[in-house]
């Protein structure tokens, strides 16, 4: 009688084990992580300049506000009026601050300006002071 081999058949052989290893496993978080700590940078650095452009356009609602009140009443509002005489649905800036009002201004008969996120004087980037006299194109008061 013949003696029949299987081909390709090894006792000897391990059996394979399908799947990936703790190593590669970790590599993929890794890089998954970095991407995502990238996005959030990215997202962050959006979410500052959305609310400076908020403020900028809040301002220049304002400064609107502002100048219609003068043209109804034949004057600014006083500083003890403030903004709170124009009847604005919004007088916080993106930071929650209210916005500030000073009649008159350092630039013309009035000036209208938030201290950014740290509500102080001065400061840098998203704590920077945002005044109505600075923006571009803004020339309130010149009535």
């Amino acid at each position: 009688m013949f003696c029949k081999r299987s081909r390709g058949t090894r006792h000897s052989e391990t059996p394979r084990r399908s799947g990936f290893s703790f190593i590669e496993v970790m590599v993929v978080v890794v890089i998954i992580g970095m991407l995502a700590g990238a996005v959030a940078m990215t997202v962050t650095d959006y979410m500052v300049a959305a609310k400076v452009n908020r403020a900028k356009s809040d301002l220049a609602t304002i400064i609107d506000a502002v100048d219609a009140y003068y043209l109804l009443n034949n004057r600014y509002p006083t500083n003890d009026e403030g903004l709170a005489v124009l009847k604005l649905k919004n007088r916080k800036d993106p930071w929650g601050n209210e916005y500030e009002y000073n009649s008159p201004g350092q630039e013309g008969p009035y000036e209208v300006y938030t201290l950014g996120e740290d509500g102080r004087d001065g400061g840098e980037g998203i704590n920077a002071d945002i005044y109505s006299w600075q923006m571009d194109g803004d020339e309130e008061g010149e009535s």
